[in-house]
């Protein structure tokens, strides 16, 4: 009976097969002679699940441009049948659910297209999965593959679309050729422009939290992300450079050189060039090959030359012509090459994967966190989206490493975020609050720390005690506001996002808002500078105004203070100059040439979809020709405007007239030196190099550069929290330092934030030679440029919009800085 069943699946198959079309049959040409569009290689997913039994394909999400997000599951037609009871039996040995389970079922995730200008792997991705239902079959008795085809859909419409537009025909292999060239801001990244391969651990893009939904359901054994770099660079794959994460464990590593020299194998069968162990470390959990190690998978990048410059083939300097067909065929191999090593492995795979969800080892157990309710609720969403469990306390105290003292400390449990590595994925939790990353070298390709306690804006320790928390949530208060007639105004508090969001809310429904310059008290309740006071007068025309206001008060959570009187009991009363009416601003925001894409998509995120505030994005192609008086705010995301300011007596003009300009990160080169608007960088005295330096060895030159890197730090630095910009912020504030930029204290207007004469560093690597040039400079600064203002910010808040605790910095600089009493 069991051969005559064997038999009808070998028929059923083989008969699928046969009416299973290949890549080039269903598209109606050869693989890598054309770009496929996403809604044809979906098509193609589509073909092969509807007349395959090995095939399951569906939709996770949409992206922002609403083109569907996929992921097909391949395995033989045994293993499609007990799909749910394969995830679920890996789940279980993994403690995230419970029960017991012994797998030996091997499960394999490819990702593909991440980026969407490295268009070679979709293609890849049709060719592995009809070679996987066809010609090997065998690996798929064992094995679970995950096939994501294409993680940007967005991006890479964007880049297929312009390349198909603009090719010539044939194809020009020239490098010279337009079709090499991509205009800005290319297809790397998604709709947002955010790049999702470092989007993996922040999820602030939508892509990235579908997708770790359903990652999370099955959390892999092996995770391959597909990718291509410069067009010269033949083929990179595992085993990993250093440094790896210490969480990294030794049969992880071991694993990665194994698959590694399966790829070689193939490789040097067809005598095709690759490298190993170079650039691509294994530290910042954000990518596609270090998150699913921390998750306890074998996470690997496989890059191909090609890139966006590639096109259907280029010229490269070696005096080759690399195609597309070349690109597709290697990322193929590599694909098929892993799966067969994870068929070979399965039951070790299994065996390795549930150790590693041993944490017992760990230095600390728990971290107990303390700040405000918004901040807390604000980490706990961002914890949610990765399953990562968390409690609250009640009473007591919790000792350990403080982060706000950066040394031994104590916290109240009361209220206070406890994560406890004590859980299924206590790894990432180590990885994400550890106060330091152990590092084998300086020389990384990402930044060196991302602690989210400081990221975050919150307090507590690093307890090597396991801390229990009472309840699952923070005990709080229902925020259910009331309107008050007899009210003379509403009074609430200022010092997070939901708090600037709130504001935005307000604006747009044209409740007319005031802040407060001054700390005052009003019927014995104290409030701190920028307190927001909504007055019955400045609304008198509204006829709902009690109504509205609560009503959006309740929508964002924000606790009301009625007072029925203006008149305070110390401090300012509302109709002091001091308490300053917030005109809804007009923004513009400078995109295009010039401008880091990553940087303004930030920008443009953040206020579409976190503040909900309208923003005008200007070109600067276009800015000269735009009339800037239409806008009260002008922010230039980090870039180069050196050709875009040639005249720059355009924006001191407009800014002499009342207009606020905010420059970020790498902006500020481009006004150092406009006398009128005092930005002057710190000159740095390197004297004459040493006998000693001039002889430094050629293989020990990269070292020795580290001593002037600054790789993503985190610095603890002072802040003038009486100044409007700092409004909502303690007298300190930790930044993250992702540059070496020196600029001097403002002669001429307000040093808002600084590096003192001893830069104090919190976490992550600083080179010597940096730290004595940042000594003494600049973070945020605010001058005052005739009716208008300028606000520097020489460190990116808007960091992969991570950073959440410095965005309050940029919202202040939009709305809080019009008609201030200094200066004018």
């Amino acid at each position: 009976m069991k051969n005559i069943i064997f038999l009808l699946f070998l028929w059923v198959t083989v008969a699928f097969s046969q009416t299973v079309k290949s890549p080039s049959e269903f598209l109606g040409y050869e693989l890598g002679t054309e770009f496929t569009r996403h809604s044809d290689i979906v098509a193609y997913f589509q073909h092969v699940a509807q007349n395959s039994p090995l095939v399951t394909y569906q939709s996770y999400g949409t992206t922002y441009e609403r083109r569907p997000l996929t992921y097909a599951v391949v395995s033989s037609a045994k293993n499609i049948q007990d799909l749910e009871k394969i995830r679920t039996d890996n789940l279980k040995q993994t403690g995230i659910l419970p029960g017991d389970a012994q797998p030996d079922i091997a499960i394999v995730w490819l990702s593909y297209n991440v980026h969407g200008n490295e268009a070679s792997s979709s293609e890849a991705a049709m060719k592995t999965l009809y070679s996987l239902i066809t010609d090997n079959q065998s690996f798929l008795q064992n094995t679970v593959v995950i096939v994501d085809p294409n993680v940007n859909p967005d991006g890479r419409d964007r880049y297929v679309n312009w390349y198909n537009q603009v090719r010539a025909t044939p194809y020009d292999a020239s490098q010279s050729a337009t079709e090499h060239f991509e205009p800005w801001p290319g297809g790397r990244p998604n709709h947002y422009l955010f790049d999702l391969n470092r989007d993996w651990m922040w999820a602030s893009q939508i892509e990235t939290q579908q997708r770790l939904a359903i990652y999370n359901q099955w959390m892999p054994h092996i995770h391959v992300d597909f990718h291509e770099q410069g067009i010269n660079d033949p083929y990179y794959f595992a085993h990993g450079a250093e440094p790896f994460h210490e969480i990294i464990t030794p049969w992880q590593r071991e694993s990665q050189t194994a698959i590694g020299k399966n790829n070689a194998q193939y490789f040097d069968q067809d005598g095709w060039l690759f490298f190993t162990r170079e650039s691509f470390d294994l530290l910042y959990p954000g990518y596609g090959d270090t998150y699913p190690p921390f998750m306890g998978a074998i996470g690997m990048t496989y890059e191909k030359a090609g890139h966006g410059r590639a096109g259907l083939g280029i010229d490269t300097d070696e005096g080759y012509e690399l195609t597309l067909a070349d690109r597709i065929l290697h990322h193929y191999t590599t694909g098929i090459s892993t799966i067969e090593i994870a068929s070979q492995n399965a039951s070790r795979l299994n065996q390795e994967f549930k150790k590693f969800f041993d944490n017992s080892q760990l230095k600390y157990k728990s971290f107990v966190l303390t700040g405000s309710a918004d901040k807390i609720k604000a980490l706990t969403t961002l914890l949610d989206s990765h399953e990562i469990k968390y409690s609250f306390g009640s009473s007591g105290q919790a000792k350990g490493f403080q982060f706000s003292k950066n040394g031994s400390g104590q916290v109240s449990l009361q209220d206070a975020l406890i994560i406890s590595t004590n859980q299924p994925k206590g790894k990432m939790v180590h990885v994400l609050f550890e106060p330091e990353a152990q590092l084998s070298t300086p020389i990384t390709y990402d930044i060196t720390s991302w602690n989210l306690v400081y990221a975050y804006g919150l307090d507590g320790v690093a307890s090597t005690q396991l801390i229990t928390g009472t309840q699952h949530t923070r005990s709080m208060a229902l925020v259910q506001n009331l309107p008050n007639p007899q009210a003379a105004g509403y009074i609430t508090k200022w010092n997070s996002l939901q708090d600037a969001r709130f504001l935005a809310e307000l604006l747009k429904q044209n409740i007319r808002v005031r802040y407060s310059e001054k700390d005052f008290a009003v019927q014995g309740k104290n409030f701190k500078k920028g307190s927001l006071i909504i007055t019955k007068s400045d609304n008198r025309n509204r006829s709902d105004f009690n109504e509205i206001v609560t009503q959006i008060a309740n929508q964002y959570e924000r606790e009301l203070f009625a007072s029925t009187t203006s008149f305070s009991d110390s401090g300012t009363d509302f109709g002091s100059h001091y308490v300053h009416l917030i005109h809804p601003p007009k923004i513009a925001l400078v995109k295009g040439p010039g401008v880091n894409s990553l940087s303004y998509g930030a920008l443009w995120h953040f206020f579409e979809q976190q503040l909900h505030f309208p923003v005008t994005s200007i070109s600067t192609e276009h800015l000269e020709r735009i009339d800037l008086s239409e806008f009260d705010v002008l922010i230039l995301p980090s870039g180069h405007y050196g050709n875009v300011l040639k005249d720059s007596s355009k924006i001191t003009q407009w800014v002499q007239q009342g207009g606020r300009l905010i420059a970020i990160d790498n902006a500020l080169s481009s006004l150092e030196g406009i006398e009128s608007l005092g930005l002057e960088k710190k000159s740095i005295e390197t004297g004459e190099p040493t006998e000693e330096e001039l002889l430094i060895p050629y293989d020990q030159q990269e070292k020795e550069s580290a001593k002037g890197l600054i790789t993503g730090t985190i610095f603890k630095v002072p802040v003038d929290a009486s100044h409007p910009v700092a409004f909502g912020y303690d007298d300190h504030y930790f930044t993250l330092k992702t540059n070496t930029h020196a600029y001097k204290y403002l002669q001429q207007g307000f040093t808002v934030s600084y590096i003192g004469k001893t830069p104090e560093r919190i976490s992550g690597f600083a080179g010597e030679e940096a730290l004595e040039g940042i000594a003494n400079t600049l973070i945020i600064g605010h001058a005052t440029h005739g009716k208008g203002h300028v606000v520097y910010l020489v460190d990116d808040v808007m960091f992969r919009s991570f950073w959440e605790n410095g965005k309050l910095f940029l919202v202040n600089a939009v709305f809080l800085l019009q008609k201030a009493t200094y200066g004018l």
